[in-house]
């Protein structure tokens, strides 16, 4: 990045972008504080960020605690993903109602007002990427999806902070972004001092930051920016060998790991839930009691239940064993096979939100140690 390709802007810069995506029509989501974990949820400015604080996470553990200075973006990730903004748990698709034998069908109104997401993470970009193969580049695609993804407006920040469940580095989606955002911003704080580079990705986003009090990043600056992205890259929270992994999976599906895995999984779902690119679905209809109303709606589905799988005579995937199995070699191999790349940015959510702590790093770590035995 040169010089010219970036400026940089203070916290009241940072409040002005927000008031100039309001003023644009965008509803802001962003980072906050709720219930003692960083949500994505609507936001007003910086006075609704996370200031101040940071994330400790491991396998089933996931804390808040207090930094020593007042990084606005100074965390990991939280249990949420834009994934349900952009493909939400509950989607109507439409309604219906009879009035003697004429059906009129509505279909779901669109949402009222785009989406401006503040504080992308590269392995979230990534992730967008991935679903955006799924929900729109396949042969059906999902127009609810397609919509808000094409009217989104996409703040990325560079990661300052590796969650202890991280390992972006391994799966080459961070903690630097690269692509995929209108903007990007990068926290640097130098003691008291704090300020953020920001470059633009579109013209959308450079129409955005002309209105900006911004001024012109210098050598240091960059240099600044730059440091901060390779400390992050050193202190990931964990690692995981990906050259040989789609063979080493597919060739060890009757492994004694998988036992090991399914003696300690609850099939509770959590992972897939939390996961930034799952994206299963059911479809529910449901009625008045005088039969004149009704409404088809789409809500997120996991493959770790029984009933997903179900058909005449059963369920497909009748153990937990074969339920993980499915979900950890589909994310890691053969989402290769079926959409060109893995289906794990290495965000690390699945580890940090299992209840009992099981660890996809670890798995894979152990089915490759006694295969090469």
């Amino acid at each position: 990045m040169r010089c010219g390709d970036a400026e940089f802007i203070d916290v009241d810069g940072l409040d002005a972008l927000f008031r100039a995506l309001s003023d644009r029509g965008y509803r802001v989501i962003g980072p906050t504080i709720v219930d003692t974990a960083i949500v994505y949820d609507d936001i007003g400015g910086t006075a609704d960020l996370p200031r101040g604080w940071t994330d400790e996470q491991d396998g089933g553990r996931y804390r808040l605690v207090e930094r020593d200075d007042d990084a606005l973006f100074g965390f990991a990730t939280g249990p949420h993903s834009w994934k349900r903004f952009l493909h939400p748990p509950v989607q109507r698709l439409w309604d219906a109602e009879r009035d003697g034998d004429a059906v009129t069908v509505r279909p779901a109104a669109a949402d009222p007002a785009p989406l401006a997401f503040i504080g992308v993470r590269s392995c979230d970009l990534q992730a967008m990427r991935i679903q955006d193969r799924v929900l729109i580049e396949g042969p059906y695609p999902d127009p609810h999806y397609a919509d808000r993804r094409a009217a989104a407006f996409v703040v990325a920040v560079d990661c300052g902070t590796a969650g202890g469940t991280c390992f972006c580095v391994s799966m080459e989606t961070g903690p630097e972004a690269r692509h995929g955002f209108d903007l990007k911003l990068t926290e640097i704080i130098d003691g008291d001092a704090q300020r953020f580079i920001v470059s633009a990705g579109t013209e959308a986003g450079r129409a955005v930051l002309a209105a900006l009090p911004t001024r012109e990043a210098g050598d240091a600056d960059l240099a600044s920016a730059a440091a901060v992205v390779d400390r992050t890259a050193a202190s990931m929270g964990r690692t995981m060998r990906t050259d040989d992994i789609h063979g080493l999976l597919l060739s060890n599906l009757e492994h004694a790991r998988w036992d090991d895995t399914a003696a300690r999984c609850l099939a509770c779902g959590n992972c897939t839930m939390v996961c930034p690119t799952c994206f299963c679905t059911t479809v529910e209809d449901s009625s008045d009691l005088t039969g004149t109303r009704t409404s088809r709606s789409r809500r997120w589905d996991s493959c770790f239940t029984a009933d997903f799988s179900h058909i005449h005579g059963g369920s497909v995937r009748q153990s937990t064993r074969s339920r993980y199995r499915q979900w950890a070699t589909h994310k890691l191999a053969t989402w290769h096979d079926q959409f060109g790349t893995s289906g794990c940015v290495g965000c690390g959510r699945c580890i940090t939100w299992c209840p009992v702590g099981i660890d996809i790093t670890e798995e894979v770590r152990a089915i490759r140690e006694t295969a090469e035995q």
